[in-house]
């Protein structure tokens, strides 16, 4: 099974097992990591922002224009920011490692 690495807003690093088929939204939240997530992964806000290792980012489908307009909302947002909703596992991205801000922005409230 592909494994990932969460890296926690304290800069603590977790490494999981990332079945194909689930979101980084879904890996998160089996895994008790601190992802928000508001909207459940309806791409209807930006809570689930993550931030994708510079190395690992070639790896990942290009952001559709609706995770860019919800990113345009994110804190924090970098050069390599994308959904944790919008990535899907796949045997391709076993070892990717992405980071979790250090704040949201829920809009949802």
């Amino acid at each position: 099974m592909p494994k990932m690495t969460f890296i926690d807003r304290d800069g603590s690093r977790k490494e999981v097992e990332a079945p194909v088929g689930l979101s980084l939204l879904e890996i998160a939240h089996r895994n008790s990591i601190d992802l928000e997530g508001a909207c459940e992964g309806s791409l209807a806000c930006s809570t689930c922002h993550v931030i994708v290792d510079p190395e690992d980012l070639d790896r990942l489908n290009d952001p559709t224009e609706d995770e860019e307009d919800m990113l345009d909302l994110a804190f924090g947002l970098t050069a390599t920011s994308r959904l944790g909703c919008q990535i899907i596992m796949t045997e391709e991205l076993d070892g990717l490692t992405v980071s979790v801000p250090g704040a949201s922005r829920n809009m949802m409230g």
